[in-house]
């Protein structure tokens, strides 16, 4: 390819036939851009004959979802593909196959997940999955574990760090998520139904000490490699089948980021149940599997990753006794805090959620938006007092019932 461009239809089709054993000579390919995220371009080559099909993703220089205005380095390609390759390594069966890529265009071809749901889609239309948890808890166990102090070589360790600095995407995450919501923004995006809540987020200094210590731990800590943006829309679903995608915001942050981003995204999906089920015992139904859900999601990460520690940590003082424990505990409370701040963010900030934003009711809409705000609150104000993912059941459903939203 040449220097830089966004690419056309017809040159993703002319890259997707240089992959080589893919689709045969003279095969007839079609091209659609099916990107509709917030920074890249994301184009779906299909043969015509047999439907298969291979997907090319090319970030562009700036935020899509803003414009120009906002410019982003080209070099968050590379960082997904290279995050990519590393997770589908430790989880083969859990992160699509990289079968090329061009860092100079910023792009990377990959194996097409068009069989799967997008799992945001799947939850607002009231989908559940019986292996989710199991799934993508055993994903962040994996990766996470394994890009760790506990189980690297510390020099080979801060090798792989330098690969994923990754500061324009952190940026975004420190802006949207640690300081625009408690601050008058020009970034923020609420309607003004809910000016008292924004308001209340402003002024509430206890709730900023909270998140100026969850931003602390953002900035500084460096525990493992994150995919950083693991979202409900980040992960392609079926009944028997999880990939994940899109880690182009990875970097070496505190791994209960990671955790907390797929808490906070079911349960973000809890409360814009309110909009989505109108029989109030098949919502509090709906409800309390997505609540166990999350809770089971920790459940499964904590095994594998005690297990993973047993079995493989190479840290010196890894088995000193109650070492394990203290680690995950401090896992598990940075998991509930930054799973609020989260919450809180898909509510006022500038990107939101289309569980709780295509509610069509405006009464039910906001109902669940002033729910979502409460528990992101509660999980944030408390999240250094938790002992036990118990202890996070039992904030949501007090935080749901302070509402009168009984779960």
């Amino acid at each position: 390819m040449s220097a830089y461009h966004p690419l056309s239809n017809e040159e993703a089709i002319i890259l997707a036939k240089t992959i080589p054993g893919f689709f045969p000579e003279g095969a007839e390919l079609d091209c659609r851009e099916i990107g509709d995220g917030n920074l890249n371009l994301v184009f779906q080559i299909t043969e015509s004959e047999t439907g298969k099909s291979i997907i090319i993703k090319q970030a562009l220089p700036y935020a899509k979802v803003v414009g120009e205005s906002w410019p982003l380095s080209l070099d968050r390609a590379r960082i997904e593909r290279e995050a990519l390759q590393v997770q589908h390594r430790l989880c083969p069966d859990l992160v699509p196959e990289v079968y090329s890529y061009d860092d100079e265009m910023a792009l990377t071809v990959m194996e097409d997940l068009s069989d799967y749901t997008i799992m945001r889609h799947a939850l607002i239309a009231g989908k559940v999955f019986p292996h989710f948890a199991d799934h993508i808890g055993t994903f962040i166990a994996r990766t996470l574990f394994f890009t760790s102090d506990l189980a690297m070589d510390p020099r080979a360790k801060k090798e792989q760090m330098g690969r994923f600095i990754n500061p324009d995407l952190c940026k975004i995450t420190e802006d949207l998520i640690f300081d625009d919501p408690y601050r008058l923004s020009d970034n923020n995006n609420y309607p003004a139904a809910i000016e008292d809540e924004a308001e209340a987020l402003r002024t509430d200094k206890a709730l900023h000490l909270e998140v100026a210590l969850l931003r602390e731990k953002f900035l500084t800590r460096t525990e493992a490699l994150l995919h950083g943006d693991l979202h409900t829309g980040s992960i392609f679903i079926t009944e028997e089948s999880t990939k994940v995608i899109d880690p182009e915001f990875a970097y070496y942050g505190p791994m209960g980021f990671d955790i907390g981003a797929v808490i906070a995204n079911l349960l973000l999906n809890l409360a814009a149940q309110i909009g989505w089920k109108q029989d109030e015992a098949d919502r509090r139904s709906h409800q309390s599997w997505l609540l166990q859900t999350s809770l089971d999601v920790w459940t499964r990460f904590e095994a594998e990753f005690r297990k993973l520690w047993d079995e493989h940590a190479v840290d010196p003082l890894a088995h000193t006794p109650r070492y394990q424990d203290v680690y995950i505990h401090k896992v598990l409370q940075d998991t509930a805090g930054f799973a609020g701040a989260k919450m809180i963010r898909r509510i006022v900030g500038l990107s939101h959620v289309a569980d709780i934003d295509t509610i069509p009711d405006d009464t039910n809409r906001e109902r669940a938006q002033r729910l979502a705000l409460t528990i992101g609150k509660a999980l944030i104000m408390n999240c250094r007092k938790i002992h036990s993912i118990a202890e996070i059941d039992d904030i949501v459903r007090t935080a749901a019932g302070n509402r009168g939203e009984m779960i």
